[in-house]
């Protein structure tokens, strides 16, 4: 007899298939970055208003273009949105997050970035802080954020 250890509340009942007549949902590749500075703090950023989830904390990244692999979408991010320079070789794999809001599907792999050129500055009108690891807790963040702090945490601790 195999036996589910339940963590979350309601998991051993999504282990049904969902019915074939399931709405389908777009999936959005999207990649993001721990920056990690020489103290040990993580720079994350708040979406300005306009943009969707505005007022959020997030790690800094965006959409991956067709045809584009994650690594090189993160490096053209960050020079949009901080005007910082890196290197895929700069980026260390730590988490990925898997989450499905109301009109779409997100699948976001999360690098760590230890070693960039320049000083990452708001090019897009977002807040910038830079924060400990464990204050991530304390900031309001898009569904799909929260579950790689975990592993960041162990990670980085």
């Amino acid at each position: 007899m195999v036996k589910f250890v339940q963590k979350h509340v309601g998991c051993a009942e999504a282990l049904e298939l969902p019915p074939p007549d399931c709405p389908r949902k777009p999936v959005v590749f999207v990649a993001a970055a721990a920056l990690v500075d020489a103290d040990g703090r993580i720079l994350i950023a708040q979406r300005p208003e306009g943009k969707a989830m505005a007022g959020l904390w997030e790690f800094p990244g965006g959409k991956i273009d067709d045809g584009e692999t994650p690594e090189y979408a993160l490096m053209r991010e960050l020079r949009e949105e901080l005007g910082i320079e890196t290197r895929p070789c700069c980026f260390s794999a730590a988490a990925f997050a898997s989450h499905g809001y109301e009109d779409f599907h997100l699948l976001m792999p999360l690098f760590v970035c230890r070693v960039w050129k320049g000083t990452p500055q708001a090019k897009e009108g977002q807040a910038l802080k830079w924060v400990m690891p464990a204050q991530l807790y304390d900031f309001e963040m898009p569904a799909a954020d929260l579950p790689l702090i975990d592993p960041l945490l162990n990670l980085l601790t």
